[in-house]
């Protein structure tokens, strides 16, 4: 989850952290250099609210595939099925499900005109399953037993056990092993001026400002038409809503009331996502009231899911009761929590937390009252907060709302709650397995809330180690039902991505699309996710 959530790997300098002066540079001029107008033009500037901390696939970026910068193996297309990138084809899979065999492209090269090989993929997993690699996803890749090449056009992975959606992890971006393996994997250059097959080469990063990006004239996919991508990073929601109004951005990621404020706006289109991407609240095991089961079970019930969805949300998402949202074949069917104010009362009742003198309860001289940190500049995050407290309020248990920065939460997680975000589309064992699994509590940003239970680490092991379908229902359907009992997490909403664009790009072909996405939304996300593909108009406008 980025510091966003549970989820390190996503981890953004501020939720994958910026000011809201981004991009003051790019706004006093064209920043793609086009022809001004009247003439095609070949920049975007794009206004995203978060950005990476490292731009190395080894450190974890990019492993979710769309980073421009670099391909994998594989890459997902507009209906999140599996296509070839870097690999020639899909891969061949043995029988038992233990070895995948991938036939390279020929021809492609690095943006410094290096061949790519075999032998660069064996060092990407290679290193990133090494322990003195600091990847916060290395549990993702612990199917992995062995990845050797074959020549220059085959690589051969064998697995230790049957992982159904290892295909899925091949679209992790590929680095070069002879940039990367002459530096310090964790603190070289490589980190911030990285060097990749994709479509795109990195110019410039002013860290809280933008990153800049031009196209690479030899990926092998064909030169994008758009030559110049800006990646403006704007923290703040409404300040990323005003430079898009005022033509400083040609396109931005917006919570649902700001983007309703461009629907009259005939220069500009809006495009829905619909995602994984879930708002919940961690409940701290090592909190003596959040950490209590009753107290977790009476919040689980007391909050008013769809209300959220509809005042927050404005109808742009919808409940959620764990990670998996509830139109997903992953889903529980029966793990539905209805608002049941009446029956979070008697839960806290009946477990001996009875109403104090200002109505907040009490049990051993202990009050039912915790602080909930959520991210500064955050406004959906805020909102959630508010309303979550307000909910809790009526249970009588007392929720103290408290902004800041992932700095100040950070060393604050282990016994305080947050408005955490995270999400990813496909298998289940994406989202569960960091987010759950009890001896990832405190690694980084998985398992933020410490959660521990025994049932459920044990359907997370028997998930993700067998390919048979039933199986793996039944396991993730054991994790979702024990998150009945003891929850660990309020799982609020899911959140669908809104996301304003200037009406200057040729829809000829079919127009902008926008895919199934995960909880991070920047880079890799939004209709830009095939940006290579974008076609200008002729006679628009870029943002100046």
């Amino acid at each position: 989850m980025a510091r966003t959530a549970a989820r390190p790997v996503r981890r953004a300098s501020a939720a994958l952290l910026a000011g809201a002066t981004a991009l003051t540079a790019a706004a006093c001029s064209n920043p793609g250099g086009g022809a001004g107008p009247g003439g095609p033009q070949d920049s975007a500037v794009v206004g995203i609210a978060f950005e990476p901390e490292t731009l190395s696939p080894l450190l974890g970026y990019g492993k979710d595939g769309n980073s421009k910068i670099f391909d994998g193996l594989l890459a997902f297309d507009a209906g999140m099925k599996l296509r070839p990138a870097l690999a020639a084809a899909l891969p061949t899979v043995s029988a038992d499900g233990l070895t995948y065999t991938y036939k390279l492209r020929q021809g492609v090269t690095f943006s410094d005109g290096k061949p790519f090989t075999a032998e660069d993929v064996v060092f990407t997993y290679r290193t990133i399953l090494d322990p003195r690699t600091n990847n916060p996803s290395r549990t993702e890749l612990d199917a992995l037993k062995d990845v050797r090449a074959t020549g220059d056009d085959t690589v051969v992975f064998t697995l230790k056990y049957p992982y159904a959606p290892f295909a899925e992890r091949t679209v992790l971006a590929i680095a070069p092993e002879h940039v990367a393996g002459r530096q310090d994997v964790n603190t070289g250059s490589f980190t911030t001026r990285p060097v990749g097959t994709g479509p795109y080469v990195l110019t410039g990063w002013s860290k809280g400002e933008k990153l800049t990006f031009q196209a690479n004239p030899r990926y092998w996919g064909g030169a994008p038409a758009v030559k110049k991508l800006t990646m403006a990073v704007v923290k703040d929601d409404d300040v990323r809503a005003t430079r898009l109004r005022a033509g400083d951005l040609d396109a931005a990621i917006l919570p649902p009331n700001l983007a309703a404020g461009f629907k009259g706006d005939k220069t500009k289109k809006t495009y829905t996502a619909t995602t994984y991407d879930y708002r919940t609240v961690t409940l701290p095991t090592h909190h003596r009231v959040a950490g209590d089961p009753a107290v977790r079970r009476a919040l689980d019930v007391a909050v008013d899911r769809q209300t959220m969805v509809d005042k927050i949300l404005e109808g742009a998402g919808r409940p959620a009761y764990g990670p998996v949202p509830t139109d997903s074949p992953w889903f529980a069917k029966g793990t539905e929590r209805r608002h049941d104010l009446a029956g979070a009362r008697k839960i806290l009742d009946e477990a001996g937390w009875k109403p104090g003198p200002d109505g907040v309860r009490v049990k051993n001289g202990v009050r039912a009252a915790f602080p909930l940190w959520y991210l500064s500049g955050d406004r959906l995050r805020q909102d959630h907060a508010l309303a979550y407290a307000s909910d809790a309020k009526k249970a009588g248990i007392e929720i103290t709302t408290q902004a800041g920065t992932w700095e100040v939460i950070e060393p604050r997680m282990k016994t305080d709650a947050v408005l955490a975000g995270g999400g990813s589309p496909g298998d289940p064992d994406f989202d569960q397995y960091l987010l759950l699994k009890s001896t990832l509590g405190g690694d980084g940003f998985n398992n933020m809330a410490w959660y521990d239970n025994k049932t459920v680490d044990r359907a997370l092991e028997d998930g993700r180690r067998t390919g048979d379908p039933a199986r793996r229902k039944a396991a993730y359907d054991t994790v979702q039902r024990e998150l009945v009992k003891n929850p660990g997490y309020t799982f609020l909403t899911h959140v669908d991505h809104l996301y304003v664009v200037s009406d200057r790009w040729d829809t000829a072909t079919g127009g902008l699309t926008t895919q199934v996405e995960p909880h991070d939304h920047g880079l890799g996300s939004g209709p830009w996710w095939n940006i290579e593909d974008w076609k200008p108009k002729s006679g628009g406008t870029s943002a100046k």
